[in-house]
Formats: C-alpha cells, sequence, structure tokens
C-alpha cells in the first residue's frame, strides 16, 4: 500500500497501516485523520484564500477501519467562511474539524515573520523506539532534541507517501498531517513510562504554507491533575507560517 487511505466511494476512505499511531495498533495516529479533515474542507472552500485556523476535535480513539468524510459550510461569507467536516465509523463521529478560511489580501509591507530553521541535508534513519506505521511513512530530519527523549526538540518532517491514493496532497494536508506530532516532538515524558495523548489540535497560520517539508520547534508542559499541552512553532522552508496547540491527556502507563 502506498497511501495513508485508499478511496472506497461515496465519501469513504480505507485507512491502511500507514495511519498506525504510537498508543495502540488498532488506532491511528492523529496526524492523517486531520489532513483528511483539511482535505473535506477545502473541498468546500473558496480557492482564492486559506484556512487560517482549524481546530481538530479526536472524540475518541479513531480506529484503522473505513472512515465516511463529509464537510460543509456554515457561515459563508465574501473575506470569511466556517466549514465543518467529521469522520465518522461504524456509524459514529470520531473527529470533528473547524475551519475559518480567510480570503488572500496584501500585507507583505507589514509582515514580520521569522526565518526557518536550518533544514539537515538527509533524513534521520527510523527510530524503532517510537511504533506504529505513522512514523515510518514520514521522513524525520532532527535539527535539535531527540524525537524519543523528554525535552523541546525542533524536527523537519515530510509525508512520504500521498495521503490518499491517486493525489497529490495540498500544502496545508501536508501541514496538518505532521502538526499533530508537536506532542511527540516536544515530549515531556518518557514513552516508555507514560501515556500523553491529544485530544485536540488548533493550528492558526500565518498565510498559506507552501512546499512538503514542514518543521516542528515543539515543547510540552505537564500539569498537576493529569493533563497539559504541547506548543509548536510551525514552518516551511520559507519561514514561519503558523502556531499549533494540542490538550493532552497524561497518564502512567
Amino acid at each position: 500500500m502506498t497511501a495513508f487511505y485508499l478511496p472506497a466511494g461515496d465519501g469513504v476512505f480505507r485507512s491502511t497501516r500507514h495511519t498506525v499511531g504510537p498508543w495502540a495498533a488498532t488506532d491511528q495516529h492523529g496526524g492523517p485523520p486531520a489532513a483528511l479533515l483539511v482535505r473535506a474542507l477545502e473541498r468546500v472552500l473558496p480557492v482564492d484564500g486559506w484556512l487560517a485556523r482549524i481546530s481538530v476535535d479526536l472524540l475518541s480513539a479513531i480506529p484503522v477501519a473505513d472512515l465516511t468524510v463529509a464537510a460543509s459550510v456554515v457561515r459563508p461569507g465574501r473575506s470569511v467562511q466556517l466549514a465543518v467536516a467529521t469522520l465518522a465509523a461504524g456509524g459514529r463521529d470520531v473527529a470533528r474539524a473547524t475551519g475559518w478560511w480567510h480570503r488572500l489580501g496584501d500585507t507583505a509591507a507589514v509582515a514580520s515573520t521569522a526565518g526557518p530553521p536550518p533544514l539537515p541535508d538527509q533524513a534521520d534513519p527510523v527510530d524503532d523506539r517510537w511504533p506504529g506505521g505513522y512514523l515510518r511513512a514520514m521522513e524525520w530530519r532532527r535539527v535539535k532534541g531527540d524525537f524519543a527523549e523528554p525535552g523541546p526538540a525542533v524536527i523537519w518532517s515530510r509525508m512520504r507517501i500521498p495521503l490518499v491514493e491517486g493525489e497529490q496532497p495540498s500544502s496545508i494536508q501536508r501541514l496538518m498531517a505532521s502538526a499533530d506530532s508537536g506532542n511527540g516532538v516536544g515530549s515531556a515524558l518518557s514513552l516508555e513510562d507514560w501515556i500523553y495523548v491529544n485530544t485536540e489540535l488548533t493550528v492558526h497560520l500565518l498565510r498559506p504554507p507552501e512546499g512538503e517539508l514542514f518543521c516542528l520547534d515543539s515543547a510540552a508542559a505537564i500539569g498537576p491533575t493529569g493533563g497539559g499541552y504541547a506548543i509548536t512553532t510551525l514552518s516551511d522552508t520559507a519561514g514561519e507560517v503558523g502556531r499549533g496547540a494540542q490538550a493532552l491527556l497524561v497518564r502512567a502507563r
């Protein structure tokens, strides 16, 4: 299989082994479903703008199974629109995304974004300490920190395979497939001893993302009552493109 999802007709997509996350062999990593939801949002929104904010709610563990995708615009407008997309498995919703679309404008004269972090020439070898098919379906290029060790880290990533078989993913689909890895990139806890799964992902974008490679500059904080958050600065090869945030459910294994 050469994609995260195989189209099965009528808005149904068959999940492949490449979607498997680190917590259970039956469950998906949040990155591919987030990208699939954004794909649905893009299809109902105009092309002369971009998704300035995407919020993904993971309503349950997402099984490695057939997913039904639907989307609609709930707030139309000339300058801004709001769209909603859902993923369902076995007749129940397992994830939902809302996206605020903004029409393109010209603010280049007052833009103040930072340049990108350094980009290593070669990809890192696959790290077997982090299980799941998703890890191997992504390319990782470490700048600072270690993917599987606690602490802040800076890592570039790229999808090795398409999101949907037979399609070329958009740059924002590629970005969302990476952005959900912020809590893993900047993990504050040991994977062997702790579970720190995110229940949502919210991304704010300064501009439309570009290209295939995206950098995650991530750090996590853990609270005293079983929760935490991960904050990620997102960059493409042109510079900073936005910020991501995830609420974490933290439990000892």
